[in-house]
């Protein structure tokens, strides 16, 4: 049995089928960029000389797994064995239409292939025929570029995000998370295309998007977004955040800014893209509710609720899966809260109801609130953090007093209407919530003997409204 768990194993196995098929394979891309850059990938992408499809089927039967998933228009086919991803692709040429993203393709040599990548660094082949096995083929200077730290497209990058808006997204993604800089010509390029990012479908922006937002710093992606004036085009609710206004002396912070950091503070403590698209929406609303009063300066009450009801629009618009929506909808409706939980006098019941609205979530919410401490001042940054610890202790304590983790009401709805002799309807639920109240409230513990007790004591005055 073939031992694969050195890559280089894997890939000689496939130069191998090469040779017995009479076909060139050449390994292509991001696996050799990030050799270079001594990055560890999971996915492997060979170019084939011919049939990709083909090629990869017969890959698949050697490997005793299910044929590949294939896009049969582009002559590329996708397969999965143990950890590894792996895309075989014909060598092609493509033709783009002006107002398509989708192309015409066309066998092509290798030479053709490789210029139709998006960026240098991207365009390095080495053939793996495990006969005739190659050094690096470097058409356009992409390991000088490497070097350099340079995105740069290998053609006339006017042309090149032309055909493919999305590659100026993937500049800026590549740049970032690589530590490259964009070249001027290619730079200026993406300034002066910006538009034509329309024409791609908003599941392939929003990719790109979360692929930014999974970095290890996301702030500096979306400062280059910025910059580019895409955010004005792909997500205004965000782009709309930047700026400070002055009024008799009262400054606000720049909330694009303070957003930023957000992220970047939820980023170094979970790896969770549902809890950073939060971070970068919480305070989508604070345009649409700021106001200035002369005796205190700028408010933005509100801007929680009306955030909430935003984020959905934007997930909505952005193709994004429901369950973000749900998710920072519920974050960004609560982000305020714990700040009122940290007085010195709140009640139990308050914490309770904190707890059970907040769910699941709550250790998520909890390091959103704490990332959104922001201040430059290093004591009231203190003072805020001394806070959350105070909440975050108080959670704790009901917690371990409540066991609320599994809390749910002790009487169920079938009891309640046996106890009631009445049918399913609105009185159950009213009868239900009325128990879980008292208990939340701290009225009765969270006992059934106890709860049997107060359904018992309210049973009349309800059943006769």
């Amino acid at each position: 049995m073939e031992d694969f768990s050195n890559k280089e194993n894997f890939i000689d196995f496939v130069g191998k089928i090469g040779d017995e098929k009479n076909t060139d394979v050449y390994l292509v891309g991001g696996y050799i960029r990030n050799e270079l850059l001594n990055i560890k990938t999971e996915d492997i992408d060979f170019l084939v000389m011919g049939d990709g499809v083909r090629f990869a089927k017969i890959t698949a039967a050697r490997l005793k797994i299910m044929n590949p998933l294939e896009f049969s228009e582009f002559g590329t086919a996708v397969l999965w064995y143990k950890n590894l991803k792996i895309e075989f692709a014909s060598a092609r040429r493509e033709i783009y239409a002006p107002d398509s993203r989708k192309p015409k393709v066309m066998e092509g040599t290798i030479v053709e292939d490789l210029k139709r990548r998006d960026f240098t660094i991207n365009t390095l082949a080495r053939k793996i025929n495990f006969r005739s096995k190659g050094d690096i083929i470097d058409l356009f200077g992409g390991i000088e570029d490497i070097n350099k730290k340079l995105i740069k497209t290998p053609i006339d990058p006017k042309l090149s995000f032309s055909d493919d808006p999305l590659r100026m997204l993937r500049a800026i993604r590549f740049a970032v998370q690589f530590g490259f800089r964009i070249e001027k010509p290619t730079y200026k390029a993406i300034k002066n295309n910006k538009e034509r990012i329309n024409i791609v479908s908003k599941e392939r922006i929003s990719n790109e998007l979360m692929k930014i937002l999974s970095l290890k710093r996301p702030s500096l992606g979306f400062k280059l977004l910025k910059y580019c004036e895409f955010l004005e085009i792909i997500l205004p609710e965000l782009d709309s955040l930047s700026g400070v206004e002055n009024q008799n002396g009262y400054l606000h912070k720049d909330v694009f800014l303070h957003t930023l950091k957000v992220v970047d503070n939820v980023a170094e403590k979970s790896d969770s893209l549902n809890l950073r698209f939060t971070a970068l929406m919480h305070d989508i609303a604070k345009p649409l509710t700021k106001r200035f009063f002369p005796e205190s300066g700028w408010t933005f009450y509100g801007h929680d609720e009306l955030g909430s009801k935003k984020v959905k629009e934007v997930v909505k618009r952005m193709r994004l899966p429901l369950s973000f929506g749900d998710y920072a909808k519920k974050l960004i409706r609560m982000h305020l809260r714990p700040i009122s939980l940290s007085e010195e006098n709140v009640t139990d019941s308050a914490i309770r109801r904190f707890i059970v609205e907040a769910g699941d979530d709550i250790d998520d919410l909890m390091v959103l609130c704490r990332a959104d401490i922001t201040s430059g001042n290093p004591q009231r940054a203190a003072i805020h953090l001394e806070n959350f610890n105070r909440v975050t202790k108080k959670i704790e304590e009901v917690k371990e007093k409540d066991k609320l983790r599994e809390f749910k009401s002790p009487v169920d709805g079938h009891e309640i209407m046996k106890v009631c002799n009445i049918k399913p309807g609105r009185k159950v639920g009213i009868l239900k919530k009325k128990i879980e109240d008292a208990i939340l409230d701290g009225i009765i513990p969270n006992d059934h003997d106890k709860a049997f007790e107060y359904l018992l004591k309210i049973k009349e005055s309800v059943l006769s409204e």
